[in-house]
This record gives structure tokens, sequence and C-alpha cells, in this order.
């Protein structure tokens, strides 16, 4: 199982502090979502974590800082995927590199899991799988539906929506590839715990975390 975390949408204080510990413990790959920031803070951002984890994040926007910091890869939303030339032309200047990154995309409907995609996508998100740990939404899909639509699809795909550690056996038999945390580890008062907690279980699961 693919085991990814993704970013508060705002500042965070201790954020390179708290996933650089996460990153020694074995995370591999990590979200950076910022929405509304610039690319001059995404940059300082990654600039906090040590060289040697830039293998390890993802990023949702100003992805000309993929080939500056050589990134494990990038995100690509709805917004982008249709401004089709954007996109093309990102990829391109990453293959120019010969940069090998991932590429992956967002999901909030089954039938959009169906759909061809227009470029090579390694994972993608579906969401909200689970009713949100902070009672802000509510999962919309059934058990049946999501894994015909995963089986059916063939893709990799990444639960998100109110994942934590007791739902970890339930991502697994419903058959995805991987879970993304978020507020299991962002409202814990001790996150590098948390994700402990989270690795040590899906080991007495049997699960094998990539």
């Amino acid at each position: 199982m693919k085991i990814v975390l993704i970013s508060p949408s705002k500042k965070h204080e201790d954020e390179a502090i708290v996933v650089t510990s996460l990153f020694e413990a074995g995370l591999g790959t990590y979200h950076i979502r910022k929405p509304k920031q610039s690319t001059r803070q995404v940059r300082e951002l990654i600039e906090q974590f040590p060289v040697h984890f830039h293998k390890n994040i993802v990023i949702h926007s100003h992805h000309q800082l993929a080939r500056k910091f050589n990134l494990k890869g990038i995100h690509f939303t709805r917004t982008h995927l249709k401004r089709k030339i954007e996109t093309w032309f990102t990829l391109k200047l990453l293959s120019l590199k010969k940069q090998a990154v991932t590429v992956s995309v967002s999901h909030t409907k089954l039938s959009s899991i169906y759909e061809e995609d227009l470029i090579h996508v390694d994972y993608c998100f579906l969401s909200p799988i689970f009713d949100s740990l902070t009672g802000k939404y509510q999962s919309g899909f059934y058990d049946q539906g999501i894994t015909a639509a995963i089986k059916k699809s063939g893709k990799n795909v990444v639960a998100r929506g109110g994942v934590d550690i007791s739902r970890l056996e339930k991502i697994d038999e419903l058959g995805f590839y991987g879970a993304a945390l978020y507020s299991c580890i962002w409202d814990s008062k001790e996150p590098l715990q948390e994700y402990i907690k989270i690795i040590k279980r899906c080991k007495e699961l049997n699960i094998e975390v990539e």
C-alpha cells in the first residue's frame, strides 16, 4: 500500500520539522498542496527540507519547482488538465531534462475514473472515501461501487478523505492502491508517533507499505 501524506493547505509553523521526522521514519511521498501560496512561498518551504528528501516531495502547483529541486513528482488538478498546452509544456520540459517524475491527479466521482487519461498518470486520488474526521463532509460512495470502479479502470487509486488507522483494513479490502493521510496526522499532538502506529498496523494486517 502506498502511504501518502498531504500537506495542510495553509502555512504550518512546524511543517518541515514534522515531515522531515516522518521521512526519517520511512514516509516516501509527501504532497505539498498550497493553493493560495505563491511560488516563492512554496520554494521557501521546500528549501527547509534536507536536500536528500526532495526526492520524496510531490507538488500540486508551481510545477517548475519540480525541475529546480529534482522533486519526486507533480500533481495536476482538474484546472491544470483543462489547460492542455500548459500541461503538455510542463511535462515536455521535465522530459527534456530527462527527469523521471510521478504524475498524479484527483477524482471526486467514480465515473471520472473510467475516463481515459490524456496524459500518463501513475496514480490518482479518489475522495471523499470516508466521512471527514473533522465532520465537514460525508462520503457519497458505496463499497461495491468503489471496488468495481477500481477493478474496471485498472488504475492505481489512492483513498483520500477520512483516512485514519482504523480504516486501513477497509482500504485494503476495497482494493485501493494506497491511502492518503491528512487530519489524522496534522490534528495529532504527536504526528510522528501516529505515523509509526499506522505503519505498525499495516504490518499487523500483512499490508506491504510502499
